[in-house]
């Protein structure tokens, strides 16, 4: 059964991640989210979507801009943004984590709390995920004489 198929019929999925493109706010084999079915609404920046990336890849990444026809979306821990993501592409909301067998609402200030830290500070996130690259690249070169 696919995850549309399952949305369809029960209306939430609760799931694992796998990857770490959601760290820190989903660890990879130990967290729980809990997907509700989208409806007709347009989803905001700051949602947790589940989607479907082409071909055939499920992907769980945050909504950081909304356009009037699609939408700009980034992984908490990535550095590269997907662009022209469409309703039709997102599958449900994520309304729930559950972390050391505690649930976890995204209603909840604490979880608004760090969903605002994410969205404000992409930039800086993004320059500094790059620049500690360059430096591990820099120190490579400098110590094996390679890439």
């Amino acid at each position: 059964m696919t995850y549309e198929e399952y949305l369809e019929k029960n209306g939430t999925l609760t799931y694992t991640n796998v990857g770490v493109s959601m760290m820190p706010l989903l660890r990879q084999g130990k967290d729980l989210f809990t997907i509700k079915k989208k409806t007709a609404r347009r989803c905001k920046a700051g949602d947790v979507v589940l989607y479907l990336r082409p071909p055939n890849q499920y992907v769980l990444h945050r909504v950081i801009a909304v356009r009037p026809k699609d939408y700009v979306i980034l992984g908490d821990n990535c550095i590269g943004r997907e662009y022209g993501i469409k309703d039709s592409d997102i599958l449900g909301i994520m309304t729930s984590f559950v972390r050391n067998g505690r649930t976890y609402s995204v209603k909840d200030l604490p979880y608004r709390i760090y969903s605002a830290y994410i969205m404000n500070t992409i930039p800086i996130r993004i320059f500094m995920k790059k620049a500690v690259r360059r430096a591990k690249q820099l120190v490579k070169k400098i110590v094996y004489g390679r890439k």
